[in-house]
Order: C-alpha cells, then sequence, then structure tokens
C-alpha cells in the first residue's frame, strides 16, 4: 500500500490518538538509564546491560525490576521498595520532549480530535505530565496502574476507547516498540510506528507533525 493510499484510507475517520510515553512523546533513555542504575547501585549488583536497558524501555517497572534481579530474586522485593522510596522527579529532568509535540497537539485539539496517552509507566506519570506542563494537552492518561493487564494486552486502549464512546477505525495508537504494536493489534486499532520502521505498522512517521496528515 502506498502513502497516499494509507493516507486516504485514514484521512476523516480519526477521531482520536493515543500515544505511548517513552521513546515518542519523549526520549527517555538517559531517564531510565540513570534511575535503574543507580537501583541496581544500591543492591551492589554491576551496572545495567544494554541488553537489559532496552528490555527496561519497553517493559513496566515491575517488569524491569524482575529483569534485572532476574540472577538473585531474593533482591526483587528490596528493588522495589528502594524505587518505592526513590523521588521519581529527580529523574524527569533527564527526559528529552520530541521536536514539535505541543504543536501538533494543539492542532489535534483546535481540530477536536481526542488525544491520549497508553504508557506501561505507574507512579512517575504524574511528575512527568507536571514536569512538561502536558496535562492541558491530552483528554485522558492510562498507565499501568490504571489497568489489571498492561500492555501488550490491550486493557489500557479499549479502557481509553469505552471513555470516549469510539470505534476502533476512529483510532490511531502512536508507538516506538513491538510491545505498542502488539497492543494496537490486540485492540483491534491503527497503528502509527513512530521513529521505527523495523515494526509493522499502518505508517511510519519521523516527526509528531506527520501525524496530521492523517486526520486534519
Amino acid at each position: 500500500m502506498t502513502d497516499t493510499q494509507k493516507k486516504e484510507n485514514l484521512l476523516w475517520k480519526v477521531k482520536c490518538v493515543i500515544y505511548d510515553c517513552d521513546g515518542v512523546l519523549f526520549d527517555s533513555l538517559e531517564a531510565n538509564n540513570k534511575l535503574y542504575s543507580d537501583i541496581c547501585e544500591s543492591l551492589g549488583r554491576s551496572p545495567l546491560t544494554e541488553e537489559e536497558l532496552r528490555y527496561i524501555h519497553m517493559h513496566t517497572v515491575f517488569e524491569a525490576v524482575r529483569f534485572i534481579t532476574r540472577n538473585d530474586p531474593s533482591l526483587e522485593p528490596i528493588a522495589l521498595e528502594r524505587l518505592k522510596q526513590t523521588d521519581l522527579r529527580r529523574y524527569v529532568a533527564y527526559l528529552k520532549m520530541e521536536p514539535h509535540l505541543i504543536e501538533t497537539l494543539e492542532r489535534l485539539g483546535k481540530a477536536k480530535i481526542r488525544r491520549a496517552i497508553s504508557t506501561n509507566r505507574t507512579t512517575s506519570m504524574p511528575h512527568v505530565l507536571d514536569q512538561f506542563n502536558l496535562r492541558p494537552y491530552f483528554d485522558m492518561v492510562v498507565t499501568a496502574l490504571d489497568v489489571n493487564h498492561p500492555k501488550p494486552n490491550p486493557e489500557s486502549v479499549l479502557k481509553i476507547l469505552e471513555a470516549f464512546h469510539l470505534q476502533k477505525e476512529e483510532t490511531l495508537f502512536v508507538g516506538d516498540s513491538e510491545v505498542d504494536q502488539q497492543t494496537a493489534r490486540s485492540a483491534g486499532v491503527r497503528f502509527i510506528a513512530y521513529k521505527n520502521p523495523n515494526i509493522p505498522a499502518e505508517a511510519v512517521i519521523e516527526d509528531h507533525l506527520e501525524i496530521l496528515k492523517f486526520c486534519c
């Protein structure tokens, strides 16, 4: 399917754009690396490996802790307690907002298109929204704490569809990972890959403004 055909299939049908957070709204690799490296140091274990950082970047905090303590499961509850005691606001400063995000969100809002977030972040998400003043730009935010089954389970996306009384074909999910792609596929909504041409998607975009050509 050509880009023109993809656009024709999507244009005018979109009433909601759902975004993943990490890797889409923000480049958060440095923040994740800093947080979990500090946790590893507090546990007296070796620094994060590249494999561990890649895994952490795509999974929930609970899955991430389980993964970095997999060689000594007795450390898992200790790591979770350290995280609970950590002031996550210290790490929000390491996030880098993606270019043209605010402009895109403003234009979607003017077009009366709902804007939502589906993320596997947990307690850190409110800090992120406040630090970057993003609350006015999103109509709904669903974290891993708001569902029984986080991504790639479709529960978070279906929760958004239900709240806004939307049809699946009226919704786009913008993500950067296989977890996001699997979430969109399971939920039955169209998937737009952000800066990742290596995963199946309706389209791939390199800049947030490109999403406007599908719905505005």
